[in-house]
């Protein structure tokens, strides 16, 4: 039956790996050995001997030192092999046990030595052999051909295994080392497209400084100009404030260059930096592309911070593109929850959309969730996704999480803590838990 020979194809490995255990503990060298010695001095009460014999003799010093073989092989194959060639040229008779023991420790001998003196040792049996069978009439019942054969065999047998196991060795090591290799390539990947988020975000917010820093050098130079009566003091210090502001405005740049040598050159944008008074125009945007959003806002609206806006703004911005990327079609909701200490941000779209294409494997900017409706890919494509949208949350302090919602779908939250200047009339609260 076609049932049967699939029952039997699972069971067999099953076997194997249960002999290979049982070979493998310290039990089974011991045990096999004395098994062999008492079958030996089993098979010589049939042809009239007595345990206590010369026979009996070389049976047991052809068997009983195998129980050793683990710990001291060379020695006890000495004895074991010697016992055996004794034996045969003495004229004793020939025991199916002791022959089996003499075939098994050549084939342990093949295992153990290396490939020479597996060589040196297959030469050394077959002259042994010649000279059993020209000095004694032991085995003439066994043509020449055979016995030789058999020894051969079962020194070849013992070096191929040794070769399987060295190759085997050598593959794994090999696949270890290179299983280390894409690991520390994922890793260098990982952290350059972590350090082009950075120097993209260093861009957006040398902007938002430089026109802060620009504002305060054009107030202090046209300060002594629009102030009457300043004392000489007064107008030292304006243009003290005014070289200063310029100062840092150069310092500025030069560590955008620096920023920019280790990261890829991007077109400058001379737009304004968005804030969250241009979030519905995204979401405007989001729906002239067929996407369907919902925006709630929570709690006192306020004009927060231009960096806490800039990320807000950007989290949610990048949020949309996926649901659009990897779910067209979804239902997305964005609420944005306005705290004394924080802002939070959450993002997440229902899954309605088709499953999305997956990377490439070892993609180290891909985040794969799988869910029972869809698999959710977030590539880091030429910067943001995932990776930009963590480094915005943990520049300002704040937390971040992407994942399968409770509810089905795909969500993002962010919480970024607001300024103490925005908070003067308490101190944060230890953020809470994920919704």
């Amino acid at each position: 039956m076609p049932g049967d020979a699939g029952t039997r194809r699972a069971v067999f490995p099953r076997w194997v790996h249960l002999w290979e255990e049982v070979t493998g503990a310290w039990y089974f060298a011991p045990l096999t050995g004395l098994a062999l010695t008492v079958a030996a001095l089993a098979e010589l009460v049939p042809r009239a001997e007595a345990p206590v014999s010369v026979a009996g003799a070389f049976a047991v010093a052809a068997t009983l030192p195998l129980v050793w073989r683990r710990e001291y092989l060379r020695p006890v194959a000495a004895v074991a092999l010697g016992a055996s060639a004794a034996s045969l040229l003495t004229g004793q008779p020939v025991l199916v046990t002791t022959a089996f023991a003499a075939l098994y420790t050549l084939y342990a001998l093949g295992r153990e030595l290396p490939r020479q003196s597996t060589g040196v040792l297959a030469a050394g049996a077959v002259v042994t052999v010649a000279v059993v069978y020209l000095a004694t009439a032991t085995l003439d019942d066994v043509p020449w051909p055979a016995t030789v054969l058999a020894v051969l065999a079962a020194i070849g047998l013992g070096d191929a295994r040794t070769a399987v196991e060295s190759a085997g060795r050598t593959e794994a090591a090999a696949a270890e080392r290179t299983n280390e290799t894409l690991t520390r390539l994922s890793v260098a990947q990982r952290e350059q497209a972590v350090m082009r988020e950075r120097a993209r975000i260093a861009r957006e917010l040398h902007d938002v400084v430089a026109h802060s820093v620009s504002m305060i050098a054009v107030q202090a130079e046209t300060a002594p100009y629009t102030m009457d009566n300043l004392s000489p003091e007064a107008r030292a210090g304006y243009t003290e404030i005014a070289k200063t502001a310029r100062e840092a405005l150069v310092e500025m740049r030069r560590l955008l260059g620096v920023l920019r040598a280790d990261a890829r050159p991007e077109q400058p944008d001379s737009a304004p930096q968005p804030r969250l008074d241009r979030l519905p125009e995204l979401i405007d945007q989001h729906r002239g592309a067929g996407g369907r959003v919902d925006l709630r806002v929570q709690g006192d609206p306020r004009t927060l911070s231009t960096t806490v806006e800039l990320s807000a703004y950007r989290i949610v911005q990048e949020a949309l593109t996926n649901a659009r990327r990897h779910a067209p079609g979804a239902e997305v909701k964005v609420d944005l929850v306005y705290l004394p200490d924080r802002l939070a941000v959450r993002v997440r779209d229902d899954g309605a959309g088709r499953t999305a294409v997956l990377p490439q494997a070892g993609d180290p900017a891909a985040t794969m969730l799988d869910g029972p409706a869809r698999t959710r890919v977030l590539p880091d494509q030429g910067g943001h996704g995932l990776v930009g949208m963590r480094e915005r949350a943990t520049m300002l302090g704040g937390r971040f999480s992407a994942g399968p919602a409770v509810q089905g779908g795909f969500q993002v939250e962010a919480e970024l803590p607001l300024n103490r200047e925005e908070n003067p009339s308490r101190e944060p609260e230890a953020p809470p838990g994920r919704r």
